[in-house]
């Protein structure tokens, strides 16, 4: 993603985080969101203005966090989370790029009932070369971690969200300091599909990631 379009949605982000509180250290979303934002490299001043626009401070349109529930290819759901000042726009768009990629969007209820919204970390495998993957798994998991999986790419961890602020400080004294936690719409059952439906899926999850308007997309699709 061009960097002008990944600051428009950080920054959407942070001030839909901002409307619940200005100050990180109570508002954990916040503290996440900002976390995002400076591992990118968006500068300070951006970040500052998209808290002072959630928290009401300067004037503009109201971003709404609006979360959709479709069904796409194979039958697969996805949990689709927006941050937009146009719910007409985002409807509209969302519609027509489910339409053509073989999906549809569901009614509320419809498919968000599949997953649980959980506090998510993934620790790539070159930090943990130093690491026992056993003994750090029990450390995160006394921390308060619901899940570790150990996959190719590295560790994914997975909390209760009100943990996720003790998780990250454990992970800290573990010399994980810069670890990005973020919030996520996980699956509780998940669903095969074969490789063509697995194709047509990720081309539909990649063209809704790419609209200014979504923040990020979740499917219950291994």
């Amino acid at each position: 993603m061009r960097r002008a379009g990944l600051f428009t949605k950080l920054s959407k982000a942070i001030a839909v985080a901002a409307r619940d509180g200005k100050d990180p250290s109570g508002n954990v979303r916040l503290r996440l969101a900002i976390e995002l934002a400076r591992q990118a490299n968006m500068p300070n001043d951006n970040i500052d203005r998209a808290i002072k626009r959630g928290a009401g401070e300067i004037e503009g349109q109201i971003i709404e966090e609006i979360t959709y529930e479709a069904y796409g290819p194979g039958g697969s759901a996805l949990v689709i989370r927006a941050h937009t000042d146009n719910k007409n726009r985002a409807s509209s768009t969302l519609r027509s790029v489910l339409g053509k990629n073989g999906g549809n969007l569901g009614q509320s209820g419809s498919v968000l009932w599949m997953f649980a919204l959980k506090g998510v970390i993934r620790l790539p495998k070159e930090s943990l070369a130093e690491h026992d993957i056993d003994d750090f798994t029990l450390t995160v998991i006394d921390a308060g971690a619901d899940d570790v999986v150990d996959e190719p790419e590295g560790l994914t961890i997975s909390s209760e969200t009100a943990r996720l602020t003790d998780l990250t400080k454990a992970l800290a004294d573990q010399g994980f300091a810069s670890a990005a936690a973020t919030l996520e719409f996980v699956p509780t059952t998940k669903i095969q599909l074969d490789q063509s439906t697995e194709s047509k899926l990720n081309a539909l999850i990649e063209e809704l990631e790419a609209h200014e308007d979504v923040d990020a997309v979740f499917t219950n699709a291994e």
